[in-house]
């Protein structure tokens, strides 16, 4: 999900711990055992009797809140955060009065922010790579893990490129391995760290049979794929991180979003997937957000999906007929065929996805993705409502 942060809140704290970020979970329950309210935010209504809370939140702008503790805050949250619930993750940094939303229990689409910094610089990058000092983020989210509901089916590693994190990736996916190895981790890197053996030893050594890394595979040809990055040597280097993690039986994605720059060639990147990198646990044929950079580069980058729906299919089929594992991600069915409905996954977060008004007719829209948000700058111009021929009965 996305990493929701609200603004120049009424915060009350003592100045002890007012220069402070505190990473908490959310609680309603004024009977939480003593043990874990330390690290949890009470939100309420009504007037504060609980103690040994870290923090104390309300919507109600009349409500006063005192004789807190010493290491204690209050802050009245604006309505836009009236969705958090028990078990939800936030971030309050006391400073500068804001919370962020790290995790909501609730939500399937639960993704981590570990750096904004990236050695690549994407044509179509929709988190734009910034040269900041941003470590805070990776020490945060070491914070959270152990809040984040043992229950959790699956949550995203994102950046920039979190492998620039160095030692506190490795912990941070060690942690994740430790207090929730049950929970599906899709960590997305360009893979070019793992060029390293050394680096991939470090990485396989965690042993977290339930991680997997999402590498993106832009083009068949390296030219291309540095192009299309921005980074000289990024094919060479990121191929033998692939290798390398599969010699030690890691997971592996490849990622290839499909655009005008490599869309002519679509086929033939099935067929050196298929040739070279057999051994991955998954391919995914993904569809463009125009989000970030690719609202800039819309013009070299924009191809409607409808138009290249037949070099969709071959390059499945060769997929298909190599057993290779594929999915097809952000893209309507009304504008791929009808054969690979059935490998079309609906992927798209739910708090960027919408649909045309035509969809409201659809026989299919509840396993449609339907678009990005950010579909508004661009989308197919074939969308339509996909009627499905009535069975009829003797």
């Amino acid at each position: 999900m996305q990493q929701l942060r609200a603004s120049n809140l009424s915060i009350v704290c003592s100045d002890a711990i007012h220069n402070r970020n505190k990473v908490l979970r959310v609680s309603s329950s004024t009977e939480r055992p003593r043990a874990l309210r330390y690290k949890e935010l009470l939100i309420t209504d009504h007037l504060v009797t609980a103690e040994g809370f870290a923090g104390y939140g309300t919507f109600n702008r009349n409500l006063p809140i005192s004789g807190l503790a010493h290491d204690s805050f209050a802050v009245s949250l604006p309505d836009s955060l009236n969705y958090l619930s028990d078990g939800d993750v936030v971030s309050v940094d006391l400073f500068n009065k804001q919370i962020s939303v790290l995790y909501r229990k609730s939500s399937p689409h639960n993704s981590l922010l570990l750096t904004e910094r990236c050695n690549h610089y994407c044509l179509m990058c929709s988190q734009p790579p910034k040269d900041v000092d941003d470590y805070w983020l990776g020490q945060e989210v070491l914070e959270a893990i152990p809040l984040i509901w043992e229950g959790t089916d699956q949550i995203g590693l994102t950046g920039g490129e979190p492998t620039l994190l160095g030692d506190i990736f490795f912990q941070i996916v060690q942690r994740f391995h430790s207090f929730l190895p049950q929970t599906h981790l899709h960590i997305l890197s360009n893979g070019r760290a793992f060029h390293n053996l050394n680096l991939s030893l470090r990485y396989s050594s965690i042993g977290h049979s339930n991680a997997t890394l999402g590498i993106p595979i832009y083009s068949d040809i390296a030219e291309i794929h540095n192009y299309i990055v921005q980074a000289d040597n990024a094919f060479d280097e990121t191929i033998r991180g692939i290798l390398n993690l599969k010699r030690l039986r890691q997971k592996v994605e490849i990622r290839v979003v499909i655009h005008q720059q490599n869309v002519s060639r679509l086929p033939q990147i099935a067929e050196f997937l298929s040739r070279n990198l057999m051994m991955v646990d998954h391919v995914a044929l993904m569809g463009l957000e125009i989000m970030g950079f690719t609202r800039a580069n819309l013009d070299i980058l924009w191809v409607d999906p409808f138009d290249y729906k037949d070099k969709l299919q071959q390059a499945a089929e060769i997929l298909e007929n190599n057993r290779i594992n594929f999915s097809i991600y952000n893209h309507p069915l009304c504008v791929i065929p009808e054969q690979l409905w059935s490998h079309s996954r609906k992927s798209i977060s739910d708090w960027k996805n919408e649909y045309d008004v035509e969809c409201t007719q659809c026989d299919v829209r509840e396993q449609c993705g339907g678009f990005f948000a950010s579909a508004k700058f661009k989308r197919s111009e074939h969308i339509h409502a996909i009627k499905v021929p009535e069975v009829k009965t003797l």
